[in-house]
């Protein structure tokens, strides 16, 4: 039994439901679908600008927006699934979920829009109570792809959500993807209501308490701390690929269409077959050799990228490269984070919260340096992201953080046991 802030966590029931097959494709295209909410917009931040009359760096403030209410869900609301059974609390997140998409297909103005992307990012958080979960339910020495499960479907989301908002937005104008987005939660509520397992009684711990602890958790757990940085300096590079690239696509020299623009998305294949084998390497012992050679790719992809300024090729390899490198980081980083602890909730919410505030940052900056300095300030301003996770995992070659030991996943780095430390192969 271990302990954060002071509370124990709840025992494992003697017989815990399985992770079947079945299970784990439900949650990963529910993960997906509501995530997906985060990424509409930004396909579609042209013509948001243009509805609302106002410039690029005002627009990409709806894309912060949802990113900025992401983490406020992160801190307030993932805590929750180490106190109250998963499931109701998933289903409940889904029926809010829906309410505030319609809210922003409906809104008459930018202001009532970016409250309601806020919302809609707090209200996105389901997918980041599901990981942990899956996380619980499967066997130890599985359960990086487990995590890679459900990463996976998440990716999908993302792309499809992309891809499928440009699309919709040709056809039936850009606010059609909200109100369809928010019958889809409504059904995906009522399937998880039904295929969800029960748990047993969770702990009984105070909200403050519970909310304090993962923070509490960043400042107690160098490990997590490491893997956190990692991640915001990742989605801060991703974001300020994704946030601009709009603007770029829809001006000189490309001039391409909403539903052109949305088909980029399906670019990001290359980081669902990324996110599968992170994870296997994951569990086979290779976290450090994925980080590095992940964080070298994102990094690299941005000199591609800056040649996609004038060449369609090297913009389309440049965004495979990058969806690659991110993903490789962002899977290794959670199959790691979850031998911090069996508060695997308040675990999820430290990582997300610092992966999101790199997203958030990732967004403005790119926004206002799109403005400034047009798409080759973006591609320096994200290869200088990236550059600062390659460094990190350099260091950690030389330096590696200690992992506990019997967790079942096979971190690279220094596997503590008992009194003693080993290396283990990395």
């Amino acid at each position: 039994m271990s302990r954060q802030g002071g509370e124990a966590t709840a025992a494992r029931p003697a017989d815990p439901p399985e992770l079947t097959n079945r299970l784990a494709t439900v949650m990963a295209i529910a993960t997906g679908a509501i995530v997906a909410n985060l990424y509409y917009a930004q396909p579609l931040l042209h013509q948001v600008a243009l509805n609302f009359s106002v410039g690029s760096g005002v627009a990409s403030l709806v894309v912060t927006c949802a990113q900025v209410g992401y983490a406020v869900g992160l801190v307030l609301v993932v805590p929750l699934g180490d106190r109250h059974p998963r499931r109701t609390l998933v289903v409940g997140i889904f029926v809010v979920n829906a309410a505030w998409l319609s809210v922003a297909g409906a809104a008459p103005s930018l202001w009532i829009f970016e409250v309601a992307n806020v919302a809609i990012g707090a209200a996105s958080v389901a997918g980041q109570v599901m990981i942990p979960f899956a996380a619980d339910l499967a066997d130890p020495a599985r359960r990086g792809r487990a995590v890679a499960r459900l990463m996976t479907g998440l990716l999908i989301g993302v792309l499809a959500a992309r891809t499928v908002s440009g699309l919709v937005a040709q056809l039936a104008g850009w606010r059609a993807i909200y109100f369809m987005s928010a019958a889809l939660m409504l059904v995906f509520g009522g399937v998880l209501r039904a295929v969800l397992p029960p748990e047993h009684p969770r702990p009984q711990i105070s909200y403050r308490a519970l909310v304090g602890a993962s923070f509490s958790l960043l400042a107690t757990e160098p490990l997590l701390r490491r893997r956190a940085f990692d991640g915001a300096c990742q989605f801060a590079a991703f974001s300020a690929l994704w946030t601009s690239l709009a603007f770029l696509l829809s001006g000189s020299p490309y001039h391409y269409s909403k539903a052109m623009i949305g088909l980029f998305g399906l670019l990001g294949i290359a980081g669902v077959l990324a996110a599968n084998v992170a994870g296997k390497l994951a569990d086979l012992e290779r976290t450090r050799v994925v980080t590095t050679v992940s964080a070298a790719v994102l990094t690299a992809s941005f000199g591609l990228l800056a040649l996609g300024r004038t060449s369609v090729v090297a913009l389309l390899f440049g965004v495979l490269i990058a969806d690659a490198g991110a993903q490789g980081i962002q899977i290794t980083n959670q199959a790691i984070i979850y031998t911090v602890s069996d508060a695997r909730s308040r675990i999820t919410s430290a990582y997300m919260v610092c992966f999101m505030a790199g997203g958030a940052l990732g967004s403005v900056t790119s926004g206002v340096v799109y403005s400034a300095l047009g798409w080759d300030g973006v591609c320096a301003l994200g290869a200088g992201y990236g550059l600062l996770l390659l460094l990190g995992a350099l260091r950690d070659h030389a330096r590696p953080l200690p992992v506990r030991a019997g967790t079942g996943t096979g971190l690279s780095g220094t596997e503590v046991s008992g009194a003693k430390a080993r290396p283990i192969s990395g």
